[in-house]
């Protein structure tokens, strides 16, 4: 691995089409980390089946979908290796050994399970299979002996069970010593290297609309409906960003508006380059000079031309479905040998190949 690129293991659960968030939370790195490290990205068809188990069919769609967001958004397929996650059989016999490294206790502090259970209002109803959803996320980074995992800030606690996990298993298989620093584990003969995570420049993301009951605003979610969609064309774009929660207060022009927490000014901050036009526009906000349709139309221009060329490459991609489906077949060939070899050093590792 030292004298190799290092390895990035990221993808996403499909549950519909990437967003905004999505981008500034991992995609932004996942395509500049191409140029540097050898990528693998899982669409992870599998976990979508944890809290989607009767609609195969919209999952199958979803993973489409998201496909053709990772080559629209500039994902290049002869560089990162795109694979469906049912297409690579060693990652749910990683996911069985490492199970039994896992105490239930641990896995139910995980925040994830426990605000999917709430949010979803599953009381006591949930499947084992969501219980597996983070054991799988360790076996999907993990088989490929991941250096490092580009996620949003709120995928941290399954990258930390990963850790917890690779640790454990180099030290109780490979006499790794459990006073090794991370970066000494492979050197001392440990299988997998203790993966960091590469988070995104916005933690969250917020969405289009206001505060939830708490006051703070909502992340940007496509079950909340106030997402703008990667693959969203310029008068859908228009349509969302004039009609976007902004200062709830300033009920004409010439009121003086706030800039903290206002979706309109954090889109901005995050999203347009014209750093000029932005601080100038939000001294005149505050004093009550500007519009909020004005700073509006402003923000729609800077966000149809961040997608026009995302709209371009998936209109090449979307008139070839086949090619797509071609792609995510190439992926999974190069995906197997990767995990295989991986499953074949695990069970080396704890002596079970007879």
């Amino acid at each position: 691995m030292s004298q190799q690129r290092l390895r990035c293991l990221t993808g996403d659960t499909p549950t519909g089409k990437l967003h905004l968030g999505h981008l500034t939370g991992s995609l932004e790195n996942r395509i500049a980390m191409q140029q540097t490290h050898e990528c693998f990205i899982v669409i992870a068809n599998t976990h979508a089946f944890s809290t989607n188990v009767a609609n195969p069919g919209g999952i199958y769609q979803s993973v489409l979908d998201i496909s053709l967001d990772y080559l629209a958004s500039g994902i290049d397929y002869d560089l990162s290796c795109i694979f469906v996650e049912t297409d690579i059989p060693a990652i749910f016999e990683l996911t069985s050994l490492f199970s039994m490294l896992i105490p239930y206790p641990r896995l139910m502090r995980n925040p994830t399970i426990k605000d999917e259970i709430r949010d979803k209002q599953l009381g006591d109803k949930y499947s084992m299979g969501l219980l597996f959803y983070p054991i799988m996320q360790v076996a999907d980074i993990l088989a490929f002996q991941a250096d490092v995992v580009p996620v949003g800030v709120d995928q941290i606690p399954h990258l930390e069970l990963t850790r917890e996990v690779a640790r454990k298993f180099n030290q109780l298989y490979c006499s790794v010593s459990s006073h090794a620093s991370d970066n000494q584990h492979l050197e001392l003969g440990g299988v997998f290297p203790i993966p960091e995570a590469k988070v995104g420049r916005v933690d969250r993301l917020v969405g289009l609309g206001g505060p939830g009951e708490n006051g703070q605003l909502l992340k940007m979610s496509k079950s909340l409906k106030n997402s703008i969609l990667l693959s969203d064309d310029a008068d859908t774009v228009k349509k969302k960003i004039m009609s976007m929660y902004t200062d709830p207060a300033r009920l004409k022009a010439s009121d003086p508006g706030t800039i903290e927490n206002n979706p309109l000014w954090i889109f901005h901050d995050t999203f347009n380059q014209d750093t000029a036009w932005v601080n100038d526009a939000k001294e005149r906000y505050m004093n009550g000079t500007i519009g909020d349709v004005e700073c509006k139309r402003k923000l729609i221009d800077v966000i149809v031309d961040l997608l026009a060329p995302m709209q371009q490459r998936r209109k090449v991609y979307s008139d070839d479905p086949a090619g797509v489906i071609k792609i995510l077949q190439s992926g999974a060939e190069r995906a197997n040998e990767i995990a295989e070899k991986t499953l074949r050093l695990v069970k080396e590792s704890i002596k079970q190949i007879y």
